[in-house]
């Protein structure tokens, strides 16, 4: 889909939008705790889930995808087979329709567009059934629980690291689509971050709207421009790290980490491609956003919401903690380990369970 279409279909999305449903409500605190009435959701947490994904061109993705199912039958969730929206907000709003229309009495939905998604929440609670956004926050519109990482720590975390690493000089941000809240939020605490603690780095940004071909293309057009970078952060490997590596590759700019005119690089996502090019020396360093978390409480707080149950802000006893948006909207923010040449092989990390086929 081109850019064009993209804009035109979230435009689309948008003007379909209503308005924004009330805050939810907060009565638990630190643990579920049953309410006086749970909606459209099914007795005790049954009945049919809907699952959708944002798009299956990225590993990351193709991770989650792998874990629901898994995830649904480990927390005895009945999940449907999972839908693919295609990197098309328009699409994603009518699989939300043709998912209430099957009377599911719960979704997990990864939003593609931060406002556009209001649409489909909206047609969920007109019908009374329960929803739990996954990796990104809706602006605004009805959800049980958001379960993410969290993006500020994202953008600050890599860099901090690639600052240390190259504390002067240019250095690269391949951003994601800045109509996404974790695009934003990315983009912004990175630059943030260098301006306050590294000036001497001078950021050249690249918005590539998660999209692979448009990042490799504007690389190239930056590395011409300036030959002299030193570092490189991808807000996704899922769909950054192959075309980069390729388009460094090409112009003879892929060096070794720990040999003369190696590019410092930092992503985003703890994909088995990312620890192999760590372990290859090809890049340093990633940030693990948990894939199989993502997939394990999604089903955990759609249960949850089928069954009544709410949660208040606080630690939870899974090492993350649950905050309250400016949206009054509940988010779990998981952890997300920095995963480098030291810890690359932690039998821990998502990204050394799965294989690296597809």
């Amino acid at each position: 889909m081109s850019g064009r279409q993209a804009r035109l279909s979230t435009r689309a999305v948008r003007a379909m939008a209503m308005a924004a449903c009330a805050a939810l409500a907060l009565t638990a605190c630190g643990s579920t705790k049953d309410t006086a009435s749970g909606g459209g959701g099914g007795k005790g947490g049954g009945g049919k889930v809907g699952v959708i994904v944002p798009l299956l061109t990225s590993p990351f993705w193709q991770s989650y995808n792998d874990y629901v199912p898994k995830m649904a039958k480990a927390e005895s969730v009945d999940a449907l087979k999972t839908v693919n929206s295609n990197s098309d907000s328009a699409q994603q709003i009518t699989d939300i329709n043709n998912q209430l229309n099957q009377g599911v009495h719960g979704l997990v939905v990864a939003p593609l567009d931060s406002a556009a998604i209001a649409a489909g929440l909206d047609q969920a609670e007109r019908k009374g059934v329960p929803v739990v956004a996954v990796d990104v926050a809706p602006e605004k519109g009805k959800v049980a629980m958001v379960v993410r990482a969290d993006n500020v720590a994202y953008g600050t975390r890599a860099c901090e690291y690639l600052g240390k690493q190259q504390p002067s000089g240019k250095v690269v941000q391949i951003m994601g689509d800045l109509a996404s809240v974790n695009g934003r939020e990315r983009s912004e605490a990175f630059r943030t971050c260098m301006k306050q603690r590294f000036p001497e780095v001078k950021v050249v940004e690249i918005p590539a709207k998660w999209e692979s071909d448009t990042a490799a293309a504007k690389l190239d057009t930056v590395l011409n421009a300036n030959p002299d970078i030193k570092g490189i952060y991808l807000q996704a490997g899922g769909v950054y790290l192959a075309p980069t590596l390729q388009t460094l590759k090409s112009k003879g700019m892929l060096k070794k980490a720990g040999t003369s005119g190696h590019i410092t690089i930092v992503s985003n996502d703890g994909i088995p491609q990312e620890f192999d090019a760590i372990r290859k020396g090809e890049i340093d360093a990633t940030l693990s956003q948990p894939a199989d978390a993502y997939a394990k409480y999604g089903m955990y707080y759609i249960k949850a919401a089928m069954a009544g149950k709410t949660f208040q802000p606080g630690p939870t006893d899974h090492d993350s903690t649950i905050v309250k948006l400016p949206s009054g909207i509940l988010e779990d923010q998981l952890p997300t380990p920095l995963v480098t040449k030291e810890n690359v092989d932690d039998k821990k990390l998502w990204g050394n369970t799965v294989n690296t086929a597809g």
